[in-house]
C-alpha cells in the first residue's frame, strides 16, 4: 500500500461518511415533505455541501503524488474531514417535526454550514499553494472558478436576506460544472 492509499483510505472513509450524511438528510426530507416545507434553500446547501466534498476528493487525487505520509498531514486531514461532516450534519434537522417549514431551519444554520465549508477550502487552498506554488493561480479559469468562492462565500455568510443566500448558493453550485468544462 503507498502512502497516498493509506492516507486517502483514510479521508475518503471520512468524506464518504459526509456524502452519506447530507444524503440521508435529503432522503429524511423527502420522506417528511407531506409534514415539512422542504424549500429551495436547503436543496441548495445540501447540493452545494455535496458537490465541494466531490471536489475536495477530487483535489486530493490531484495532490496524491505531493502528499508525505506524516502526524501532521493526517491530523488536518482529519480535522478537515471531520468539519466537512459536522456541516453535512446541519443540512437538515435530526427532527423534522420540530420544524414545519426547512426554510426557518436553513435561516438558523446555514451560516454554521457555509463557514465550515468556506474554513475546509481555505485549508485546501493553502495547502494546494504551499505544495504546488502560485504560478498560474490567477489565470482567467481559476478566478472564476476557484478564487470566486471566497467572496461568494463569505456574502453568504453574511447575507441577513435568504435571497442572497439563495443567489450565492446557486453561483457556487454552477462553479463545479463551470470547473469541468472549461480546460
Amino acid at each position: 500500500m503507498s502512502a497516498f492509499e493509506f492516507i486517502f483510505s483514510f479521508f475518503g472513509l471520512l468524506l464518504g461518511l459526509a456524502l452519506a450524511e447530507g444524503l440521508g438528510g435529503l432522503s429524511r426530507a423527502l420522506k417528511a415533505s407531506h409534514k415539512v416545507r422542504i424549500g429551495w434553500a436547503t436543496m441548495l446547501l445540501g447540493i452545494f455541501v455535496s458537490c465541494d466534498v466531490v471536489s475536495f476528493w477530487m483535489y486530493g487525487w490531484t495532490l496524491r503524488e505531493l502528499l508525505p505520509l506524516n502526524w501532521a498531514v493526517m491530523f488536518c486531514g482529519f480535522l478537515v474531514t471531520a468539519v466537512y461532516y459536522v456541516a453535512a450534519s446541519l443540512i437538515f434537522p435530526e427532527d423534522f417535526d420540530e420544524w414545519g417549514d426547512l426554510n426557518s431551519y436553513f435561516d438558523k444554520h446555514y451560516r454554521k454550514v457555509m463557514g465550515a465549508v468556506l474554513l475546509c477550502n481555505v485549508a485546501l487552498m493553502t495547502t494546494t499553494i504551499a505544495l504546488l506554488g502560485t504560478n498560474g493561480m490567477l489565470s482567467p479559469r481559476l478566478l472564476v472558478c476557484t478564487w470566486s468562492f471566497f467572496p461568494v462565500s463569505l456574502l453568504a455568510i453574511l447575507a441577513r436576506d435568504r435571497r442572497i443566500a439563495i443567489g450565492c448558493l446557486a453561483w457556487l453550485i454552477l462553479l463545479y460544472p463551470l470547473s469541468a468544462v472549461w480546460h
